[in-house]
């Protein structure tokens, strides 16, 4: 048995290859596969399954396009549904690979088709070594059970029994290997640990000690983080089956004649990928702006339409391939042009262009002590705004202001921050797209003006990957103590 492991940053996905000596699985694969076929080919083994723990929410899966690769074979939950051609799996089958078995747990909660691999390694012993957890399960955390917001209460005890009598019932010592890490948004605060045993998240993840199953339920479905709008479609495109990567369009080059031409199309879109601080020096009037150096992928599937053809401006013909590759891992898939040299190659045109303003911590400062007449929109989450915020600001989440922007009164300059100026830069293409003249973007965000001295630090802006059950490590220890 031999494992490897994979990590995609930004939307914080794990997949795996599981190994024999002439064949292997991957389990949970994302939508660019080449990286296991290279490595499949590098360890001498061939691709023979591909096992999907349960329908991914947060991205479209590379299942079709290994298997059209590959030859091999798809394994996925029968409950699921599925209309590609597939092998169903149900509690208490077993997948063969060699001298490895893995058993199949029925692990619903996070979704409501979810399965789990208990991989058993022959050639050592008849105990299991491993558990494909998918996102039932994660370092310091566990699934999310708000996705399917008319089944939460009901996901929320399934997911209660999945742990503590299927999963919790494995040995100590078996090595926990779930679907995600820090970063994403498929639980409420992952740890940074990309693996764990069973007997460590026994003793020391939060969501796991609390042993009352309705207040287990209730703290799984309050005050969670808000799920971006492609978590409602990944599912069922991974459900169908994504279209293959290779029939998708291809992202023209197009000097800024063939740009401008394309601009003017009924329908097209545009897409800024560059820093916030390039987005606000020059930008096209009317573009969204997803910094790439941010969680591009992330708000991309959120706020991006999916209806229209979209124009790409990005640094150069790498970043703008890069932005292209994120973007269809979360099923934006219309990305059909790139401006060849950027915005330097635009305004060396004389074509129009805008600008924003970016101000300092201190500007900000200064203009509240000077009691500036103008609006500060906080655009983070409910949670973080909630930790620590301005006094006075407004707080409206980034991608909420698509539909709110009209309580924003646009007579007054408009200052947009988040925690490091990245989601407010999109807030502020928002506002400009809405007709607001006067908007700032504050550089550095929470972060930097809480360094600054002038507020107290937010704890979620300062550790991102951190816990948001703030009072239980107290709670925690206590346990251990009782133990």
């Amino acid at each position: 048995m031999l494992l490897k492991h994979f990590f995609t940053g930004k939307i914080a996905h794990s997949s795996y290859i599981l190994a024999g000596k002439n064949t292997c699985a991957v389990i949970d694969p994302q939508r660019d596969v080449d990286i296991y076929i290279r490595e499949a080919r590098s360890m001498g083994v061939d691709i023979t399954h591909i096992l999907q723990t349960h329908l991914h929410a947060d991205f479209i899966s590379g299942h079709m396009d290994l298997a059209r690769a590959t030859g091999a074979s798809i394994y996925v939950a029968k409950s699921a549904r599925c209309t590609f051609d597939h092998i169903s799996l149900s509690e208490g089958d077993t997948v063969e690979i060699e001298d490895m078995a893995l058993q199949v747990l029925e692990t619903p909660g996070h979704t409501p088709e979810h399965l789990s691999y208990v991989v058993v390694d022959r050639s050592r012993s008849d105990s299991p070594a491993g558990v494909f957890v998918g996102d039932t399960l994660f370092v310091g955390d566990v699934g999310r059970p708000d996705l399917f917001p008319d089944m939460a209460q009901e996901l929320a005890g399934e997911l209660y029994h999945s742990l503590h009598n299927k999963l919790m019932e494995l040995p100590d010592y078996v090595e926990v290997y779930p679907a995600h890490g820090a970063g994403s948004l498929c639980g409420r605060a992952m740890g940074a640990k990309w693996t764990s045993t069973i007997g460590y998240e026994r003793r020391f993840n939060p969501a796991l000690q609390i042993g009352d199953r309705k207040e287990f339920i209730r703290s799984l479905t309050e005050d969670m983080p808000p799920a971006p709008d492609h978590f409602s479609r990944c599912s069922d495109i991974n459900r169908h089956g994504p279209a293959l990567v290779s029939d998708l369009p291809v992202m023209e080059e197009l000097d800024p004649k063939q740009f401008l031409e394309k601009m003017n199309d009924p329908g097209t879109v545009l897409l800024d990928a560059r820093s916030y601080f390039a987005y606000a020096g020059q930008h096209l009037k009317g573009t969204w702006h997803l910094d790439l150096n941010g969680n591009f992928p992330t708000f991309a599937g959120w706020v991006m339409p999916l209806e229209n053809d979209i124009l790409l401006v990005a640094d150069d013909y790498k970043s703008a391939q890069m932005a292209n590759t994120w973007a269809r891992r979360v099923g934006v898939d219309r990305i059909v042009g790139y401006l060849d040299g950027g915005m330097a190659n635009w305004t060396a045109g004389g074509l129009p262009s805008s600008h924003i303003e970016v101000i300092s911590a201190g500007d900000l400062h200064e203009m509240i002590d000077e009691n500036a007449s103008f609006i500060l929109l906080d655009v983070r989450a409910p949670l973080e705004f909630e930790d620590s915020h301005i006094e006075g600001a407004v707080n409206i989440q980034v991608s909420d202001l698509r539909t709110r922007y009209g309580e924003i009164d646009r007579e007054k300059p408009v200052v947009v921050m988040c925690s490091s100026g990245n989601r407010s830069s999109l807030g502020a293409s928002i506002l400009k797209q809405h007709g607001f003249e006067r908007v700032m973007n504050l550089a550095g965000g929470m972060s930097g003006y809480s360094a600054a001295g002038y507020v107290r630090e937010c704890r979620a802006c300062m550790n991102p990957h951190g816990s948001r059950f703030f009072t239980t490590f107290t709670e925690v220890k206590k346990h251990w103590d009782r133990s």
